[in-house]
């Protein structure tokens, strides 16, 4: 039921007055917990890593209801499909809080939807992030910004828009959450394609920088949890000479540019990209399979970095159990025409790329198998040499 108030001035009976409320104390936007003076700053604190961001096809500035961008990119291809990707970094995030240290896990962000983008073929063309936090704190959030201003311009896309949400009474003052959204275009007859893949071509995979952005609930259980700052900090062996907090938050690594440059040096030798995410290799791969083969992979043909042992140890996993839940040291898995193999490792060389040849199609039903049970953590750099 709605209730009508009629309100009269002085002196008149018809004329509006001040609703009575209005006479009571105000509390205030601030006094809610929400700063718009601190956000406003937040903003003039990101403009200049905004701007350096930006391509030729960003039209206009920050600051409006909706970014722009010219779809110029497109021009010259016949058939020009957009690809979008979305993402977010996860409980990497609690780490990075316990450290205070806020400006690599934007570079996660763009990463995580960067890269599986790429796995079409995809070039990245935008990227926008939203960013909810407890209590703004405009020289937190630009570290953070700065992150992901240093991930898009290391994936070659701008970063044309976004969101600072202050949810206060939702989230405790320290923490904060983030997710992306990237969009690319990619020519129809140049997209990669599982269906393309064939009985006996070549699996190269790419090294990953440590864990990436996956597998951080069981990581910091086992790694973090009861552990104090001290603990974190202290350089260890094991981690050639990394601290835990160091290795834990080594930035997702973006294969935009050297995988780019492959694809056009090399038409037509890549059949398929496989991004290795949340799931590892085994349920990550199969995604870039047809149902009528396999992928083989032969264990102990890279090298497994010192944070995957680490982690892997500390929670006594199995191997089956780690290949289904960390990358284990590959980031990225290139299907290959077998007969342009060499090319494609030659262009990768180029770009900075070691490469690694993993494993083999085989026929089969769409899955991820693996040869050499045990071997693992073999690897043997001198052998390749």
């Amino acid at each position: 039921m709605t209730e009508r108030i009629t309100v009269s001035a002085a002196g008149s009976d018809d004329a509006p007055a001040m609703p009575s409320w209005m006479d009571e104390e105000a509390t205030t936007y601030a006094q809610a917990g929400v700063d718009t003076a601190e956000g406003a700053r937040a903003v003039d604190a990101i403009k200049g890593v905004v701007h350096d961001t930006y391509r030729p096809e960003v039209v206009g500035d920050i600051g409006g209801f909706g970014g722009l961008f010219s779809i110029a990119a497109a021009k010259d291809m016949d058939d020009p499909l957009l690809v979008s990707g979305t993402d977010g970094v996860g409980t990497k995030l609690k780490v990075a809080q316990l450290a205070g240290k806020h400006d690599t896990v934007g570079i996660d962000l763009v990463a995580m939807c960067a890269n599986d983008i790429l796995a079409t073929g995809a070039e990245p063309l935008f990227f926008l992030d939203y960013v909810a936090i407890g209590k703004l704190k405009a020289e937190n959030v630009a570290e953070i910004v700065a992150g992901i201003g240093e991930g898009c311009k290391q994936a070659g896309c701008a970063l044309i828009g976004g969101e600072m949400a202050e949810h206060p009474g939702v989230m405790d003052p320290d923490d904060y959450d983030l997710s992306g959204f990237c969009v690319g275009v990619v020519d129809r007859a140049k997209m990669l394609d599982p269906a393309a893949v064939r009985e006996g071509d070549v699996l190269i995979g790419l090294a990953s920088s440590g864990l990436h952005s996956n597998g951080y609930s069981l990581a910091r259980k086992v790694c973090v949890e009861g552990k104090t700052h001290y603990e974190l900090r202290i350089e260890r062996e094991e981690l050639d000479g990394a601290s835990l907090q160091d290795a834990l938050l080594t930035p997702t690594r973006i294969y935009v540019k050297p995988v780019r440059a492959v694809l056009d040096a090399c038409p037509g030798a890549v059949r398929a990209l496989a991004h290795i995410t949340g799931g590892g290799i085994s349920e990550n791969l199969d995604r870039a399979l047809s149902k009528s083969v396999d992928a083989e992979v032969d264990l102990g043909t890279w090298p497994v970095p010192p944070i995957a042992k680490f982690v892997c140890g500390a929670a006594h996993l199995d191997e089956a159990e780690a290949l289904k839940t960390f990358n284990m040291g590959l980031g990225m898995v290139l299907i290959v025409d077998p007969e342009r193999a060499g090319e494609v490792e030659a262009a990768l060389a180029e770009a900075g790329e070691a490469t690694y040849r993993v494993g083999r199609i085989v026929v089969g039903e769409g899955e991820v198998r693996y040869a050499n049970d045990g071997e693992l953590y073999g690897y043997d750099a001198g052998a390749e040499a």
